[in-house]
């Protein structure tokens, strides 16, 4: 398991061939721009591609960038306990020419508190075989609750600190400071050699957080290791490598981890890592360790213009009134296109969560809508106090259902679906499931048409074990009998007549 802050990492690559006009600054030509998650985030992608099975309980934001974080980190495997997080996803831009920064963009505002973690979150820290708390001073691991089920667990710790982080639980069998950090959490003055310097802040923090061990990062020069006993243990790197650093501490932090999971002695953890971490870095580093994901965002759909707001609730029309759910809004103030996407989304579950409301959501192909989804959609509507409707993108239709689908494009499916009174957001997904919007969407309900169970001793509905990680439940709605888009289709053939309008 992995526990902490994550943070949305964009390299923005380009050509720099003029000053700016007027400042004496170097303008950027953008060739390319590559996100991955980064923070607990890239630990946790860093573990999952070794073949572990891994959990990460982080804050998501309800915006872009954590429908983004969702997506990026579902892909690789990592399965998302998302606790609710307020305000925006923090991001760091790197601004890069022939492979140096020019300049890091941080943006995503002051931290607050995340919200409170589910039973599951809780019951997979007593259970797990080892847990990286990757802390970058944004609030998860200073959580109440998860601290005091991080001080009983059972399991080896590994304390990836930062200066503006708590101070360890107690009886962690490794702490992962880098030099700096170490100095500063240690409280030690500078003086006497490098090493000297890293030993006592490395036993000095032991001391103070009751630490197993505390492992000082030394960059190029590999890491100094205080645990028992009066001598430190030095592990030099294999090789000094001269390039890219950002992300080496996690993937130290996480090749440890994963060491003691295993059964390392801590000092052979530290030599894996150590060796890990240097090859990280000779081999190019995130940019080459990491998946490129540079696709847009297709979860994301159709950004709201600036300002706009999506509505709440079932639309007025005529100055009449809807029954279903609390809010209502003028026909006059809604443009279907600030239903659609992420942003839309994101926007209205924030606002029915700080009313205290409750956020369903369905979803599914939707290729020629019909009035048994229309049922569906109406009866999902009236278990809470908004309904978000996940579609698959013509990418995902045609996994799932051949190369002759979908007749209709997602960008036309999504808009009429927007259209309806009972649907207050729309997003669409590149995926074969929703499980990586469900993930950061993290409704309190989910729902699907009858055909797809019929109660029972039947198995569970295939999302109904995402929806357990936040404390969802899924549930089935009866199905308008005798309406499929299948049977659509055939139809229409049967009889002569053409199918769809969107290809």
């Amino acid at each position: 398991m992995v526990v902490g802050d994550t943070l949305l990492d964009r390299d923005v690559e380009g050509v720099v061939n003029r000053l700016c006009p007027d400042s004496p600054v170097p303008v950027l030509d953008e060739n390319t721009s590559v996100d991955r998650p980064g923070g607990a985030g890239l630990a946790a992608l860093f573990a999952a591609g070794r073949g572990f099975e891994v959990a990460l309980v982080t804050g998501l934001a309800d915006d872009e960038g954590g429908a983004r974080l969702s997506q990026l980190l579902t892909a690789a495997g990592v399965q998302v306990y998302g606790l609710p997080l307020p305000g925006a996803t923090p991001e760091k831009i790197r601004l890069r020419t022939r492979g140096r920064v020019l300049l890091r963009h941080d943006r995503g505002g002051p931290a607050g508190p995340p919200g409170e973690p589910t039973d599951a979150v809780l019951e997979l820290l007593a259970d797990a075989s080892a847990i990286l708390v990757s802390d970058y001073g944004r609030g998860v691991a200073r959580h109440p609750a998860l601290r005091a089920a991080l001080a009983a667990t059972a399991a080896p710790i590994v304390w990836d600190p930062h200066p503006r982080g708590p101070a360890a639980v107690p009886g962690v069998r490794l702490a992962t400071p880098n030099e700096v950090e170490a100095r500063e959490l240690g409280g030690v003055a500078p003086s006497g050699s490098r090493l000297t310097n890293a030993s006592r802040s490395a036993q000095a923090l032991r001391e103070r957080w009751r630490a197993a061990a505390v492992a000082v990062t030394l960059g190029g020069d590999g890491a100094l290791l205080r645990h028992a006993g009066a001598t430190p243990l030095m592990v030099p790197a294999p090789a000094c490598a001269d390039g890219d650093t950002c992300g080496a501490g996690d993937r130290f932090a996480a090749t440890a981890t994963l060491a003691l999971a295993e059964g390392a002695l801590v000092s052979e953890a530290v030599q894996r890592a150590v060796a890990e971490a240097s090859g990280y870095v000779a081999g190019g580093g995130a940019a080459t360790a990491v998946p490129v994901m540079n696709a847009p965002p297709s979860v994301a759909g159709t950004a709201l213009p600036p300002g706009a707001t999506p509505p709440i609730g079932r639309i007025v029309r005529d100055g009449a009134g809807a029954t279903a759910g609390r809010g209502t809004v003028p026909i006059a103030a809604v443009d279907w296109s600030d239903r659609i996407g992420a942003r839309a989304a994101g926007d209205v579950i924030a606002r029915v969560r700080a009313a205290g409301g409750t956020v369903v959501a369905t979803g599914g192909c939707f290729d020629l809508l019909h009035a048994g989804h229309v049922a569906t959609l109406e009866a999902a509507r009236q278990l809470g106090d908004c309904l978000v409707v996940c579609v698959n993108s013509d990418d995902s239709v045609a996994g799932l259902k051949g190369p002759e689908r979908p007749l209709v494009r997602h960008a036309d499916r999504a808009r009429l679906l927007a259209a309806l009174g009972c649907v207050d957001a729309v997003v669409v997904f590149d995926e074969p499931t929703p499980h990586a919007a469900l993930s950061w969407l993290r409704p309190d309900i989910w729902v699907k048409g009858g055909d797809y169970g019929t109660g029972g001793d039947g198995p569970d509905l295939p999302e109904a074990g995402i929806l357990r990680r936040w404390g969802g439940y899924a549930v089935v709605v009866p199905y308008l009998d005798g309406r499929s888009t299948t049977r659509m289709i055939a139809a229409a053939r049967v009889a002569g007549r053409p199918v769809g309008g969107g290809r």
